[in-house]
């Protein structure tokens, strides 16, 4: 039973460690297309973590005597290609940042469960050095879901709501414009019939 639970361990690992693989090119990808300074600092921060968290995969494989191997994470694969998809739908600008952030935190909730699972694993299996390296990498993938969900809140929610409330204010700006332009060409329609009277009786006199 034991070698049955540490073989779900190892797989675990694998999985862990193509799905950081993918991740890491995701975000040096899109990380070109943010316009938000705070997460795009986030961003830059975090691949560099992502880099750390994929060699304590690869050192806590050989602790376990394992390697990595050629599994792909079908899972964090599904993921990336949803959040490139409606990413590629948006202009770059603060509607952009906030669909590739939820992209990029289904990643992280996947990632956090993965190493939750780990840990638990290794734990069981009295593998403290593997339980040390996995709680580290996912402490850091719980602080960066939390500071994802705050520059989305202070930075990024606020911006794309004041453009799209400068684009209705504008529109609104412009039909007041032109509901109050009407009464303006009846009065002067109005004074060119009066004037039109008036002419027509003094030729009336007249005759």
């Amino acid at each position: 039973m034991r070698d049955a639970i540490q073989e779900i361990l190892v797989e675990e690992l694998r999985d862990a460690y193509s799905a950081e693989k993918q991740a890491l090119r995701f975000m040096q990808k899109v990380s070109k297309k943010i316009s938000t300074p705070a997460l795009a600092e986030g961003t830059r921060m975090h691949i560099e973590q992502t880099q750390s968290q994929i060699e304590r995969l690869e050192q806590a494989l050989e602790a376990l005597d394992e390697r990595p191997g050629r599994k792909v994470c079908e899972a964090m694969r599904g993921l990336i290609e949803e959040a490139q998809h409606t990413v590629d739908e948006q202009d770059k600008g603060p509607l952009m940042d906030l669909v590739l952030v939820a992209g990029m935190q289904k990643i992280e909730h996947y990632e956090i469960s993965a190493y939750g699972t780990g840990v638990a694993l290794a734990t069981a299996l009295g593998q403290t050095e593997v339980a040390d390296l996995l709680s580290q990498t996912l402490e850091e993938e719980k602080l960066m879901d939390s500071e994802l969900t705050e520059v989305t809140q202070e930075a990024i929610m606020p911006e794309a709501m004041s453009d799209g409330g400068e684009d209705e204010e504008g529109e609104d700006t412009a039909e007041d414009a032109e509901v109050g332009a009407e009464p303006q060409d009846a009065g002067k329609s109005g004074s060119g019939k009066r004037g039109g009277a008036s002419r027509e009786k003094g030729r009336a006199g007249k005759r």
